[in-house]
């Protein structure tokens, strides 16, 4: 997954016709770290998305318009528009994360 550094470069990739999935995350989030460890197989299964990930603390006004309260969090976004938000709360799991992909079908 390429890092987004920039608000510029999350404008630009939010704003694709093509699906996108933007994974907010932060480096001392266990919960993220987690993640981390069954993510990569998600992505393969799931290439019809281009997989970002972002820093939340880096970007908090970012995470605030999108209503990023908890982390890990996936949005998908396409057309500058987020679509779809799979809170932090329910992306513990493997299971949970192929569920919320399997709804945005």
């Amino acid at each position: 997954m390429e890092a987004i550094k920039s608000n510029e470069q999350f404008e630009e990739i939010i704003s694709s016709n093509e699906p996108v999935i933007v994974k907010f995350e932060a480096d001392w989030c266990p919960d993220c770290k987690r993640m981390d460890m069954f993510i990569g197989d998600i992505v393969e299964a799931n290439k019809q998305y281009t997989w970002f990930e972002m820093d939340r603390d880096q970007f908090p006004e970012i995470a605030e318009k999108y209503s990023v309260m908890g982390i890990p969090s996936l949005l998908i976004f396409q057309n500058g528009e987020k679509t779809a938000h799979l809170h932090s709360a329910k992306a513990k799991s493997p299971e949970q994360v192929n569920e919320f992909l399997d709804s945005v079908k």
